[in-house]
């Protein structure tokens, strides 16, 4: 996969699932997307994850909250041992186990303020690590009620994450303020018909350094950056019933035929397809 493009790395066919990983692996990725949730928790290991336009120096403990099509990449440091707690959620799951508790409004938050790190004192983290060991000791239980158990200790954790804060932005987070000023300005606009001279011209840089610059922040073109959140749009609005002509305009593509292409191409699927 070239480094301009970003793939949806798939759906989640279960309620949810959990790894837990140690090794020494490079770079997870090229910049991809999910169709689910992501929660990602650092136990060990030198790790840069970006998501979006910010890029975290993780330490451990640190617990990353990534939504459903939020774009993002770590880089791993091979140096050192990479251990981390990685679970995919399905949120219409959860939300229907537990109506009114809004456990994923954490997710929701973090994708609004464009903050995903959550960074737990001391308590929270012996929370956490209590929460992952008490999941882990039935991972492989199969008895009666196994699985419902450990439905209700992910429901657990879930909790306790949800009455963390948002961190500060501290010295962990890098971003260039220009291109966060610029990704800004696309997620607001990207319906409109957007050009790369419009965008450098806002962020006072020439054309080609601000193409240079974009890349080098976000590992993708500009082009399909927008690109992808005019997709990302226009799924949302096909799921909730909008004829997928009309969600694509509403998404900001001017032809349908290179729509259906593109969609087709990162989802895997026609737009007829997902409204069926």
């Amino acid at each position: 996969m070239k480094n301009s493009e970003i793939s949806n790395a798939g759906y989640l066919k279960e309620n949810f699932h959990y790894f837990h990983l140690k090794d020494t692996a490079g770079q997870e990725r090229d910049f991809h997307f999910h169709e689910f949730d992501k929660l990602v928790l650092l136990i060990s290991g030198s790790v840069d994850y970006t998501v979006e336009n910010m890029t975290y120096a993780l330490e451990p403990w640190d617990v990353l909250l990534v939504k459903h099509h939020t774009i993002h990449k770590a880089l791993i440091d091979v140096s050192v041992p990479y251990e981390r707690v990685i679970i995919y959620l399905d949120r219409r799951f959860f939300e229907r186990a537990m109506p009114g508790a809004r456990l994923m409004d954490c997710f929701d938050s973090a994708d609004r303020h464009g903050n995903y790190l959550l960074k737990p004192d001391e308590i929270q983290r012996d929370e956490l690590a209590h929460a992952l060991e008490a999941y882990e000791s039935v991972a492989q239980d199969e008895r009666f009620g196994a699985q419902t158990m450990r439905e209700t200790m992910i429901i657990q954790l879930l909790i306790h994450i949800s009455r963390m804060g948002a961190s500060p932005v501290t010295e962990s987070v890098h971003c260039d303020e220009k291109i966060r000023q610029a990704l800004s300005y696309i997620n607001e606009n990207f319906r409109l018909p957007l050009t790369v001279d419009e965008l450098a011209e806002r962020a006072y840089l020439s054309r080609f350094h601000f193409m240079r610059t974009f890349k080098n922040a976000t590992g993708t073109t500009v082009y399909s950056y927008i690109r992808q959140k005019r997709l990302m749009c226009a799924a949302r609005l096909i799921r909730e019933g909008i004829p997928a002509s009309k969600a694509a305009v509403d998404s900001g593509f001017a032809d349908y035929s290179t729509f259906h292409k593109a969609f087709k191409d990162t989802f895997g699927i026609s737009p007829g397809a997902l409204k069926k």
